[in-house]
């Protein structure tokens, strides 16, 4: 079948008529409805040959953490046979779009990011809508002012729509929250948030790769339980030494996920864990105890410099704030 039912067609076709739409603004850039190619009739109307897995395009969000970069090196040293892949702290999704599992479930305690990626999954077209209309209020008051109204927006009520634009919009791509309240209280970027037609595209390419995963906003206590034998569980948790700012982070426990993983490693789960291993060039070990025997393989993974710190010294040289973390696996390689 070319759509899973009747709506599916109808919502391609409206997302369709939005970039045809002459003089939108949000839209602008692209072609005119006479000019309606062969790109929108094959997005309309896939062929079988059509319907493939495209390449990870560019971010989805932007997340303190966020692991695309090196997602291919995580991926590496994960089992080849995989019977479910789980991710219980999902954050930016990298790694799960970058895998494009047969079979994956994605899930968080923060339930407007979990939001995002049900749209993603089932409404992509909403999630499109949700990002060009608060697009356009930028458009309407400036950069500055617009970011603040929804800012506020956010903090009255937090929501996908506008935590999706904050996160694209917000200054070094860091969204940090308060311990207190759970404000979310990053200031504006110095950059130019992505246009609308861009990130439909990119909302196109990432659904591609998560079309057979579901999501869940879940305690990973829970994933962790209903984990079987030869699923593969990544944990990409906060950071001890630099993520507090994260929501959720503040309650979070090292030795309570410990506790999840041997559990579940003695039903035959596979983990691998991404945690902190050193700052600073080399110079700073983040010392990080764990239970002797729980994880027989330790891989070093260098990812540049620290997101966090490129907030943190806006216009200073980062050459001695490069980070390597490890990757812990239950199993060996």
């Amino acid at each position: 079948m070319l759509f899973r039912n009747g709506n599916d067609f109808l919502r391609k076709f409206f997302t369709v008529s939005l970039f045809l739409t002459e003089g939108t603004s949000a839209f602008s850039g692209c072609p005119h409805s006479r000019h309606f190619d062969h790109r929108v009739m094959s997005f309309l109307f896939p062929m079988e040959s059509q319907l493939v897995k495209s390449p990870l395009k560019g971010q989805l969000l932007k997340w303190i953490g966020n692991k695309q970069k090196y997602a291919d090196t995580i991926i590496s040293y994960f089992p080849k046979k995989i019977k479910t892949y789980h991710e219980p702290f999902l954050g930016s999704g990298a790694v799960i779009a970058t895998l494009s599992p047969q079979k994956g479930i994605g899930s968080d305690i923060f339930k407007p990011l979990i939001d995002i990626f049900q749209k993603l999954k089932s409404n992509p077209d909403e999630l499109i809508l949700d990002y060009a209309d608060n697009y356009a209020l930028m458009e309407k008051f400036g950069k500055e002012k617009a970011y603040e109204i929804i800012k506020s927006s956010y903090n009255l009520n937090p929501n996908s729509k506008d935590l999706l634009f904050l996160s694209r919009s917000c200054y070094g791509g860091v969204v940090r929250f308060r311990k207190a309240d759970g404000y979310m209280s990053t200031p504006c970027g110095i950059h130019n948030p992505l246009s609308p037609k861009s990130f439909a595209e990119r909302v196109y390419s990432w659904r591609d790769r998560v079309a057979n995963c579901e999501f869940f906003n879940l305690d990973y206590k829970d994933v962790f339980d209903s984990a079987e034998a030869n699923d593969l569980i990544y944990c990409d948790p906060p950071y001890k030494d630099s993520q507090a700012i994260l929501y959720g982070a503040q309650s979070f426990s090292l030795n309570d996920l410990y506790d999840s993983i041997e559990n579940a490693k003695l039903r035959g789960v596979n983990i691998a864990l991404s945690i902190d291993g050193s700052k600073k060039s080399g110079s700073k070990i983040i010392d990080i105890q764990y239970p002797k025997g729980l994880f027989p393989s330790e891989i070093p993974i260098v990812n540049g410099r620290s997101m966090l710190k490129r907030f943190q010294m806006a216009g200073q040289t980062l050459e001695e704030e490069v980070v390597t973390e490890r990757l812990l696996l239950t199993y060996k390689i």
